[in-house]
């Protein structure tokens, strides 16, 4: 064989070391998304400018401090006006409280008045009657979800008032309260609300099968005639209503 032959013959290729594919994915490096952004690390400049910011904040202090110590008179001032707005505040709501009593206490209403109401105004003036005879907690609580009670109120003697209001524009010549109010009310003021004493009131007039139901019932009707004794006078509800419950508690005082 020539020389020639020899240098052209091709040495035979190294064998590269297999990697089987779970070696491979292993290896290569994960790309990372397009939104990926390396937090940056807390450097001196966050630092220097936390730095200022507290330097400056402390600088206000201390003139600040400085400057109520040459100024003495100032936080006294300051504390006194205080004061005096506070006083202010507490005689006003003092104040309030005693007219809204004497309002409670003189509080009359004619039947043309009454006659003039809202229903709401209505349901209004009645909690406002029963605060006036000695319920300062009596609210109204009419409206939708209100189960039949358009008022609520625990007299002096612990009993739980809950009344229904009926308000007619006409008064007497209006449409007459019948039965079926006083189905719902029935079916509610007691077995829903709990209620001691349960009570309709209206400008208007009753149905004979209404009084004759409320009697079966123990319901307490208040036609046109008793609200006007009630709402003219200073007579409490629970000495013009016949055949009340006992009080669940004494008087106080008594």
């Amino acid at each position: 064989m020539s020389p020639r032959s020899r240098s052209t013959r091709r040495s035979p290729a190294r064998r590269q070391p297999r990697t089987s594919p779970a070696s491979r994915r292993r290896s290569t490096p994960r790309r990372r998304p397009a939104s990926y952004r390396p937090r940056r690390a807390f450097g001196w400049e966050q630092a220097g400018l936390l730095l200022l910011v507290l330097a400056v904040v402390w600088s206000l202090m201390v003139g600040a401090l400085r400057w109520l110590a040459a100024h003495p008179w100032v936080p006294i001032v300051l504390l006194l006006v205080a004061v005096a707005a506070g006083g202010v505040w507490v005689h006003r709501r003092r104040e309030a409280a005693r007219w809204n009593r004497v309002r409670e206490q003189g509080l009359r209403y004619a039947m043309p008045q009454i006659d003039a109401l809202h229903h709401r105004q209505f349901e209004e003036a009645v909690r406002d009657l029963m605060r006036r005879d000695g319920y300062p907690e009596a609210i109204r609580v009419g409206g939708a979800g209100d189960n039949g009670a358009d008022v609520k109120a625990r007299d002096p003697f612990g009993r739980l008032w809950v009344i229904q209001c009926k308000h007619r524009k006409a008064g007497l010549a209006g449409s007459a309260v019948g039965t079926p109010d006083l189905h719902v009310l029935n079916g509610t003021g007691r077995p829903v609300h709990n209620g001691d004493v349960v009570v309709l009131v209206t400008n208007g007039r009753f149905t004979d099968k209404a009084v004759a139901f409320a009697r079966s019932q123990r319901l307490h009707l208040v036609d046109r005639h008793l609200l006007a004794r009630w709402a003219a006078g200073s007579t409490p509800l629970w000495e013009l209503l016949s055949a009340v419950p006992s009080p669940r508690r004494p008087a106080s005082g008594s």
